[in-house]
């Protein structure tokens, strides 16, 4: 069938609906909804089989749904309704949870249901449980929708009962108030992971007004309730009446009349102001079950290493890549031969850290800082000899986050993930020594179609590609295990030590100076020139606004097969 997408942003699970979908044999295109009458207009230029929303924050017109089935994924499970979905589920602390597909109609979330599929919601935040949990089910419940609306055979169902709670109001500022002189660390928590990441939650500090985004306890700190007691990895914590939580990043209220704001690390956001907070950094290597929070960790297990590292919105700042960087070099100087680089949960990378350069005084000098402390971290990574190497992409991947992934020996995802292997979206010709490490993986035509037509790929198509070597079938929470469970077996079989030597002698003969070089040169010129449509579209991106080409994004190629 030929099915149109109808989203208000290409996210990230209108990415994975698409991927999933293609995969599937369907053709489909792709249509943002930024103004009025671009619904009508997509639907009379596609002429589609069936209309699917994965994400919209308004209703399809009338004039739509009722010449076509529009089938609308909500993400609740049958009987709930209302645009605050999520947020009501994790404000309320659910444990389980679901999404339905169902139709278009005149009334909101109330159509003939075609599709609903469970999922558990563990303690993360919203847009964790969005990228992971939810968009398993999602992806579950369109594909089931769309093959029974094939089928020409099943009749939805009326919405009669259910499991959700009825329809929910928008879960206003006012209902996540955080009230620092009388609220404990687990009501703190819940209200900053049921704001995570949009809209974040309004708070007062430090003589500003700041949205707080990202939340985790802290069990060992604490002070007086509201007192900002310790900086780590570009967060603050904060305490409460019985603990403290960390907060990694925070958002400056929007002056009226003034530019749109956007997310920083709170130590970037306060800067200036935090002189008599201390830095309290964590212990790299974890030797027991420490449960204090940091980006980066290290740990062994019978042989293995595991380098584990998680940056909100899979952002790599320079310092950032720095840190990580130094951390490897740590990793690589443990006795194992097998090191894991990743896992956990949600984002893998997305590359360099457009808000952070976005807030610099010389963003192209920042820029180019960026990318080559990426480019040296990727660098250490594909010259690593000694051992072998394992990418663990436990969620999402983009540009120089892919690079970094396959500059390992093997890359193992996490099925439902979805990779985006290129950079023009973004004005970007790229680097990371994606010209090595690209075609090496899946040949020099498929590297350059990736590139030209930048689209999404499932981990599926990126195992058949030859992008991957591994997809790991699991839930969210076990990728962990599942990923320590098979390195541990690759760590102990006779044939890793006699890999590791031909590794060697394949490295020894290849000279990686030229392919950093060109990729450089091309990303020098884009940084050091203010005109390049590079530095409009990451303001745009940052800013959330509508960049000048917009269209790139609205009308993905349309595919068949």
């Amino acid at each position: 069938m030929h099915i149109l997408l109808l989203a208000s942003a290409f996210n990230s699970l209108t990415q994975r609906v698409r991927a999933e979908l293609t995969d599937h044999g369907h053709s489909v295109a792709v249509q943002l909804m930024h103004e009025e009458g671009h619904a009508l207009e997509a639907v009379r230029r596609e002429s589609p089989d069936l209309v699917v929303a994965p994400y919209l924050k308004s209703a399809i017109p009338r004039d739509v749904w009722s010449v076509h089935t529009c089938l609308i994924v909500h993400p609740g499970p049958v009987g709930d309704r209302g645009p605050s979905s999520l947020d009501w589920a994790v404000h309320g602390e659910a444990d389980s949870w679901g999404v339905t597909v169902l139709q278009a109609n005149a009334e909101m979330d109330a159509g003939d249901v075609w599709a609903s599929v469970p999922c558990s919601l563990p303690p993360v935040g919203k847009s964790d449980l969005y990228r992971n949990e939810v968009s398993d089910a999602a992806a579950e419940a369109v594909l089931l929708a769309v093959g029974r609306f094939a089928s020409g055979t099943y009749t939805p169902a009326p919405q009669t009962s259910g499991t959700g709670e009825g329809c929910h109001p928008l879960f206003r500022q006012s209902m996540r108030r955080i009230d620092w002189q009388s609220d404990s660390t687990a009501t703190v928590v819940r209200k900053l992971r049921a704001a995570d990441s949009q809209p974040g939650v309004l708070d007062e500090m430090l003589g500003g007004e700041w949205f707080l985004h990202g939340g985790h306890p802290e069990p060992r700190l604490s002070g007086r309730p509201g007192e900002l007691v310790a900086t780590r990895d570009g967060a603050i914590c904060r305490a409460t009446t019985d603990g403290a939580v960390w907060i990694p990043e925070l958002r400056p209220r929007r002056e009226p009349g003034g530019p749109a704001t956007f997310k920083l690390p709170a130590t970037s956001a306060l800067a200036g102001r935090l002189s008599a907070v201390p830095e309290r950094p964590a212990p790299l290597h974890r030797t027991g079950h420490e449960d204090t929070w940091s980006e980066i960790g290290y740990r062994e297990e019978a042989g293995t290493g595991f380098l584990s590292f998680s940056f909100r919105g899979g952002a790599m700042s320079t310092e950032q890549c720095q840190r990580l960087l130094s951390a490897y070099r740590f990793a690589c100087s443990r006795p194992t031969s097998v090191l894991v680089v990743g896992g956990g949960r949600d984002f893998f990378s997305n590359g360099i850290h457009l808000n952070v350069i976005e807030a610099a005084a010389d963003p192209g000098a920042e820029s180019w800082a960026n990318i080559n402390a990426m480019d040296d971290l990727v660098e250490a990574v594909l010259t690593t000899t000694d051992r072998l190497v394992v990418s663990a992409l436990a969620g999402n991947a983009a540009a120089g986050g892919v690079m970094l992934a396959l500059a390992a020996d093997e890359v193992w995802c996490r099925a439902g993930a979805v990779l985006n292997p290129h950079y023009r979206l973004m004005g970007l010709y790229g680097s990371e020594y994606w010209t090595y490490t690209l075609p090496r993986r899946v040949g020099a035509a498929t590297a350059d179609r990736l590139m030209r037509d930048a689209l999404p790929v499932s981990s599926a198509a990126a195992l058949r590609l030859g992008l991957i070597d591994r997809t790991i079938e699991c839930a969210p929470r076990s990728f962990d295990s599942e990923v320590g469970a098979l390195a541990t077996r690759l760590a102990a079989l006779p044939a890793t030590r006699s890999r590791i030597n031909t590794k060697k002698a394949e490295r020894d003969r290849v000279d990686l100076t030229p392919y950093r070089e060109a990729e450089l040169a091309h990303m020098r010129r884009i940084f050091a020139d203010p005109h390049h449509p590079y530095h409009g579209l990451r303001r745009a991106f940052v800013r959330k606004e509508r960049p000048a080409s917009a269209a790139v994004a609205q009308h993905p190629p349309r595919s068949r097969g």
